[in-house]
């Protein structure tokens, strides 16, 4: 079970069930107003905007907090100014931890998310250590209950698409980031259930880890996805089947 598609499916989940309903709609709140900055404030010409106004109504963020955060972005409200941050390190058992941010203060996120790597048994590292591990491309998970595998990846591949990968009962989609709309779009078309749509960073390989490790990098992790300016979290791990069933037991 690979470190991206594993913590994603954690991460949804976490999400949906989260009673720190305020901390979620910060965090994409924050997402945004990026969006908005980056793109200008009309969902129907900004793609990524969309989304994230689509990721806040399926965790029921009211109406005034999302457009408050659409000014915030395009200038129209004050506040709206975030620095975007890679921030990169190692985790336990050699791993290698990228995270996105999102901050109005880079000294104290960088304190901050220093201490969450000493304190969880890894270390923050410097700018350009781990990223060469992994590629960013736009990832697509589908449900498998309206389509099946051929007919997806001839509708991925006509689109632009790069692959397809059966992952338990979903499908992950990835594609060169420049198609990432026209990709989105023909799932769309295709009215396909998409649990996650967006630019990920994933791993060119896989670190494997016994439970004692993995046990330490998903507590890591989990911290880290906390933090209030950490948008996402990737990682090279990869927890093995046997790791697995022990955690389980555990």
């Amino acid at each position: 079970m690979a470190g991206h598609s594993h913590w994603a499916n954690i991460s949804r989940k976490k999400a949906i069930i989260d009673n720190k309903r305020g901390k979620v709609w910060s965090k994409l709140a924050k997402n945004i107003m990026s969006a908005a900055k980056a793109g200008g404030g009309d969902p129907d010409a900004n793609l990524r905007l969309r989304y994230a106004i689509n990721d806040a109504k399926a965790i029921s963020m009211p109406r005034e907090n999302i457009e408050r955060a659409i000014k915030k972005g395009t200038g129209e409200l004050e506040g709206g100014s975030l620095d975007e941050v890679l921030y990169e390190g190692y985790g336990p058992g050699g791993t290698a931890v990228l995270c996105e941010i999102l901050t109005d203060n880079r000294n104290r996120t960088a304190g901050e998310i220093r201490n969450i790597f000493d304190s969880c048994g890894g270390k923050l590292g410097a700018t350009g250590c781990v990223g060469w591990m992994f590629e960013r491309k736009g990832l697509f998970v589908v449900s498998g209950e309206k389509i099946g595998e051929d007919e997806l990846l001839e509708l991925a591949l006509e689109s632009g698409a790069e692959d397809v990968k059966h992952v338990d009962d979903k499908f992950e989609v990835t594609c060169d980031p420049t198609r990432f709309s026209d990709v989105a779009a023909a799932l769309e078309a295709r009215q396909l259930e998409m649990d996650r749509r967006e630019i990920a960073r994933i791993p060119t390989s896989t670190v494997d880890l016994d439970a004692d490790n993995g046990r330490k990098v998903l507590k890591l992790i989990e911290k880290l996805d906390d933090h209030d300016d950490v948008q996402s979290v990737a990682s090279n791990f990869n927890i093995t089947e046997e790791a697995m069933a022990e955690l389980g037991d555990g």
